[in-house]
């Protein structure tokens, strides 16, 4: 029996009433490894009278740990490139690059990009004209950042902001074409969800139960092991 191993997957996803896909990566090969950071909250520095009161009492955190992770993609055109037919017709014309230009769209605001383009060419305009930076410049929109859920097998789906990204292009084809990339990826998961997300909402809600039920199978675990260790 072929065991079926489920990749790892990036989505985008839309902010209307139907939060439709926008953009989707599948990993074509799962990175080996994850590393998780748990950033605990600091505690604020205060004069000596509240430091020795916070020590009378239980220690307190006023927000949960932000956790943050890294993984590494890697990308290759071989695979496609050996079946032939239509299913080697993108990786002939553009090698690996449609899947890493759709990991760098993640990283931009909707729209981002064009409306960057847009305000250059203003002020190129304005100039052109004689006016002032002043008169030239307009003003674009900030826009929100993209909304992305994170979906490491059945037990793992959570939002996450991309931090970072670096994108290591290995060989190229004829054309210069990349046809082997390593993308190292920087991924925060917020404390709590955008106003009016619920998909985040319930995709971190989802994981919090998940994890709450590993960690009482854990427990009952643990007792038995203890009634061996504790001599008492």
């Amino acid at each position: 029996m072929v065991e079926i191993v489920l990749p790892g997957v990036l989505v985008e996803y839309g902010s209307g009433v139907l939060p439709l896909p926008l953009n989707i990566v599948a990993f074509q090969f799962n990175p080996e490894s994850i590393t998780r950071t748990l950033h605990l909250p600091a505690t604020g520095a205060g004069s000596d009278p509240e430091r020795n009161a916070r020590r009378r009492e239980h220690a307190q955190i006023s927000a949960p740990p932000l956790e943050s992770f890294e993984i590494t993609a890697h990308f290759s055109a071989a695979d496609d490139l050996g079946k032939g037919g239509a299913a080697s017709a993108i990786p002939r014309l553009f090698g690996v690059g449609p899947q890493i230009a759709a990991l760098e769209k993640m990283a931009y605001p909707s729209e981002g990009l064009i409306s960057g383009l847009i305000g250059e060419a203003i002020d190129a305009i304005g100039d052109a004209l004689g006016g002032n930076d002043d008169g030239a410049t307009r003003s674009v929109p900030r826009k929100p950042a993209p909304r992305i859920l994170f979906i490491w097998g059945p037990s793992r789906l959570v939002p996450v902001h991309i931090k970072s990204m670096s994108i290591i292009e290995n060989k190229y084809d004829a054309l210069l074409n990349p046809v082997q990339a390593e993308v190292r990826i920087g991924l925060e998961i917020p404390n709590a969800p955008p106003r009016g997300d619920s998909v985040a909402e319930g995709a971190l809600t989802y994981t919090a139960t998940v994890k709450d039920a590993q960690a009482i199978l854990n427990l009952a675990k643990a007792v038995e092991i203890a009634i061996d260790v504790i001599p008492f």
